[in-house]
């Protein structure tokens, strides 16, 4: 099968396409093998592209450690500019275990993904117990009240005066596994600029710390929001790049824009 090497702002991808026989059951062991840097072809997650009744393509997610989650914002981005590509088209149809997601051409190799609408309610996140997602009583490394999201996968959000100073990789291993969140959670760390920009860090669960998370750039720009922090609509400067994202106040659909990379094509080896 052929795979594609991608990145979106830097969070890097091998891609998949297994149209041709449908499906792609991948084990915890084959994900991790082939998103391994060191003796795979490196990766933070392993993207699979298969067959789909409902959309243009079907796409399937593991992290690096062999997870297999339900949402990934950038690879969403890289796949659907892979399937404008081959069809000339300018939109597509995307279907994923979180839902359908609606991509359409932003510009040359950039992409905008409607990625529908926040989970907010504090079973939805999904958290171990009843409590304000607005303001988490919730506390770490000096750091307290994060906003919580689901945009597709959990995340959590902290407002820090200085990213810079901030330990994102001794803290993100340690909210990732705490058992407030029973399914695990992406930590996301966000030094608010101005009401229309973030700078943002995310420790992604099961990936570790990454160049860029999209639904992590979505969740900070819905956390902010809620906090009174910046408005709607916010770029998001990432360690890759940067993200466009609006949060409509109409639809309450968030969308994201950013830029796709093809790195590489080959043949993925068999076994």
């Amino acid at each position: 099968m052929r795979y594609f090497k991608m990145n979106g702002c830097g969070n890097d991808f091998v891609i998949i396409d297994a149209r041709s026989r449908g499906s792609l059951p991948l084990s915890r062991a084959q994900a991790r093998a082939i998103a391994d840097r060191g003796a795979g072809l490196g990766c933070d997650q392993v993207i699979a592209v298969e067959r789909s009744i409902r959309g243009d393509a079907y796409m399937r997610i593991w992290n690096a450690d062999g997870g297999e989650v339900d949402a990934c914002g950038n690879a969403t981005r890289c796949v659907a500019w892979l399937l404008m590509e081959e069809g000339g088209a300018v939109s597509r149809r995307i279907e994923t275990p979180a839902g359908m997601l609606y991509a359409e051409r932003a510009g040359e190799r950039r992409i905008t993904v409607d990625m529908g609408s926040p989970l907010l309610r504090w079973e939805e996140i999904p958290l171990a117990r009843a409590m304000d997602t607005v303001r988490l009583d919730y506390a770490v490394g000096g750091l307290e009240a994060p906003g919580a999201v689901n945009m597709g996968n959990p995340h959590v959000v902290f407002f820090v005066e200085d990213l810079g100073a901030t330990p994102v990789e001794t803290l993100g291993p340690q909210v990732e596994r705490d058992p407030l969140f029973p399914q695990g959670v992406n930590v996301g760390f966000a030094e608010v600029r101005s009401p229309e920009q973030i700078r943002l860090r995310v420790w992604e669960r099961g990936a570790g710390l990454t160049k860029a998370c999209g639904t992590g750039a979505c969740a900070a720009v819905v956390a902010a929001h809620r906090q009174g922090r910046t408005g709607r609509k916010v770029e998001v400067l990432v360690d890759g790049g940067s993200l466009e994202i609006e949060w409509r106040a109409g639809d309450d659909r968030v969308l994201m824009t950013g830029p796709i990379e093809l790195e590489a094509t080959g043949e993925l080896p068999a076994g």
